[in-house]
């Protein structure tokens, strides 16, 4: 049986949205300057949404708390998800990659999320 993990660091569903800001910032990084006040701006604060909900949720002693903060990363999984059909439209670089890192960091929160509910 795993041992709980006592620091956010320790989710595997944090790494991965971690990982997944970092991207952002290399790729929002290679917009034209005309985007540093819009889509780059807007791209990176929703990523780093989703890692820090994540980080604040895992401190919070109710499940309700918990929960909330949870849903509020998958809200933001879902606004970056938009971005980056914006960003392909608009033809500012290939985003397969970084969608299969978001699909990936939505199931292992929805799993998270789910296995949460069932502790409490």
């Amino acid at each position: 049986m795993r041992t709980p993990s006592t620091r956010f660091e320790d989710l595997v569903v944090w790494q991965k949205a971690h990982q997944f800001v970092l991207a952002v910032y290399r790729f929002s990084g290679t917009f034209p300057r005309s985007e540093v006040y819009g889509l780059s701006s807007q791209f990176r604060r929703a990523a780093v949404s989703i890692a820090a909900n994540i980080a604040e949720g895992f401190k919070k002693r109710g499940l309700a708390d918990k929960l909330r903060f949870y849903n509020i990363a998958q809200g933001s999984i879902e606004e970056c998800r938009y971005y980056l059909i914006l960003a392909h439209d608009l033809k500012y670089g290939e985003v397969v990659e970084f969608t299969q890192l978001l699909d990936e960091v939505s199931k292992l929160l929805e799993a998270y999320s789910q296995a949460i509910a069932t502790v409490y």
